[in-house]
């Protein structure tokens, strides 16, 4: 369903209700006008908050403090965040339409009538809601029920959710603020990581047979297939959302389960990460020139860590018509460049499975000067690194929380990469997602830089550019010798050097002071910078930026 900005509805506000649960005067109003006319034409206006009456209110929860409120399907849907002061635990609430006993008949009558035509619609392609709006005037009609407007957008609004949209997970689906969505059984609370409260529970429940009929749906609809004899799939939705599926107790002794990591329509942009304190402008510059410079990355952190977000982040300081190709399990990485290619890997399609490990040789072969790979995990990670070694620029991520635990992961099984092709990688990301000042915080703990293997104990020689201060939430910089490599290979002396990575900061000060965080206006700054540094930076000057450092 098109989604509505809170701006063209009201506000959510509460409402009284009579004892059934529905709105005031509703249900007299529904037994007077839902009749039965017999070859009647329905005629429905386009919702309009002015004149027509509220579709969903709430009366907030006993006990519990509202604390936020807001649209995610206006004027269909909206979330309240309740706080419990005796629990000190917030609870997240889905607002919907209530449906009177008679619009609930209604409905169930239509979700039958209404699949199959609609299956078979031609247009239902073109435009699904268009086709569902059509179908169910003609099943009105069909029925002679002559309804209002609120009711017809009541009963479209839960069709729409169940055939087009994801069910009762829709408008969590369309919260903005949530990154996952889990449900670990039959009666039991989905739970959703949200932006700014963590880890909250919901007032979304599936029953057993609801639960696997929509695990069976989530598979369908990545084009994938999900049985008691293959119980567990991890797959893509259409929208590019992570999800993970177990159907039944084979598996899992609770029943069927889900889980669901979102995927962002809008990417981070370094903007975001400084906006977010992940990072500092200083490593932000650091990391800028190295990806210039064409220094290979590694990115490492634990589950949500946020690594492949901020692997995608910096990307945008890939310089404007370098050929870039992507290679991923499953699509997270959006680029706003012009010589971008993009692959995903296809499995359990007997031998037809392309894994990363073929995507990467493939790769090769068009002659990219920047790989960026999904995640490292098994034999993919030779050829990863042999491309390192053969000039080719590479990020990735791996799941490790500390620089040592990365090399012990490259040098060990499954991965096994000879130690002396480890010292092609340049720079070591770890991120961390921790606690700072009570809040749950995601921190680029270690910049760490591989200056090759140590000649005396044949070990690894690594040095640590900027760590991360968890008490003062600050970071500390080091000297860098990757810098250093730089400086001499772009002829610059020493003053050169700082005032280039003053100039990075200062870029980029200005950008997070007019709130650039689009992808796309972002990399169009840095690929006017990239064209005419000095001209950018005289603008900046013109504009009297102020640095607070770092």
């Amino acid at each position: 369903m098109a989604r509505q900005d809170s701006g063209d509805v009201d506000p959510p506000v509460s409402r009284e209700r009579d004892d059934s649960g529905t709105r005031s005067g509703l249900t007299g109003w529904l037994s007077q006008t839902a009749r039965a006319l017999t070859g009647s034409t329905i005629t429905v206006t386009e919702y309009d908050p002015k004149r027509h009456d509220r579709l969903v209110t709430f009366d907030g929860i006993k006990g519990y403090e509202e604390v936020d409120r807001y649209w995610v399907n206006a004027p269909f849907a909206f979330i309240s965040i309740n706080f419990d002061p005796e629990e000190t635990k917030h609870y997240y609430y889905v607002a919907e339409p209530q449906l009177s006993p008679f619009e609930s008949e209604l409905l169930e009558r239509l979700f039958e009538d209404i699949r199959g035509p609609l299956l078979y619609r031609d247009e239902l392609s073109e435009d699904p809601e268009a086709a569902l709006y059509e179908e169910l005037q003609a099943r009105l009609e069909e029925y002679g029920v002559r309804a209002s407007d609120e009711t017809f957008y009541r009963l479209f609004y839960y069709l729409y959710r169940a055939f087009l949209g994801y069910g009762k997970i829709d408008p969590l689906m369309h919260d903005p603020h949530i990154e996952d969505i889990s449900c670990d059984g039959p009666g039991l609370p989905v739970f959703v990581y949200h932006d700014d409260y963590t880890d909250i529970e919901t007032n979304v429940t599936f029953d057993g047979e609801e639960l696997s009929n929509f695990v069976i749906q989530l598979a369908q609809r990545s084009g994938r297939h999900v049985s008691v004899s293959d119980p567990v799939v991890s797959t893509t939705l259409p929208d590019g959302s992570r999800i993970e599926l177990a159907l039944g107790e084979e598996v899992t002794p609770k029943g069927s389960a889900f889980t669901i990591r979102k995927y962002a329509d809008e990417p981070f942009t370094p903007i975001d990460l400084l906006e977010y304190g992940t990072v500092d402008r200083r490593m932000l510059a650091f990391i800028w020139l190295a990806i210039e410079s064409n220094r290979s990355l590694l990115f490492a952190g634990g589950t949500a860590a946020g690594k492949t977000t901020s692997m995608n982040a910096v990307s945008m300081f890939i310089p404007p018509r370098s050929k870039v190709l992507t290679i991923e399990d499953t699509r997270e990485l959006s680029l706003y460049h012009e010589n971008w290619l993009s692959s995903v890997t296809r499995e359990r399609m007997g031998d037809a499975d392309i894994t990363m490990y073929d995507l990467l040789r493939s790769a090769l072969r068009h002659r990219p000067e920047y790989i960026l790979v999904g995640e490292v995990r098994g034999e993919e990670a030779i050829t990863l690194f042999q491309a390192m070694n053969t000039g080719h620029t590479t990020f990735s991520t791996m799941h490790a929380d500390s620089v040592q635990t990365v090399i012990n992961r490259l040098e060990n099984n499954p991965i096994n990469v000879p130690r002396p092709m480890v010292t092609s990688l340049d720079v070591l990301w770890v991120q961390v997602l921790a606690r700072s000042g009570g809040e749950r915080v995601r921190r680029a703990k270690t910049l760490a830089e591989i200056e090759g293997i140590d000649q005396r104990t044949g070990e690894l020689d690594y040095s640590t550019t900027y760590t991360w201060n968890a008490n003062e939430d600050t970071f500390a910089e080091q000297n860098s010798e990757l810098l250093e490599e730089i400086r001499e290979e772009r002829g610059w002396s020493q003053s050169e050097l700082l005032e280039e990575l003053r100039n990075r900061r200062r870029f980029l000060a200005y950008l997070q002071e007019r709130s650039v965080n689009d992808y796309r206006r972002f990399t169009a700054m840095v690929n006017k910078y990239y064209a005419d540094a000095e001209a950018v930076m005289e603008r900046i000057d013109a504009a009297d930026v102020e640095i607070d450092e770092p």
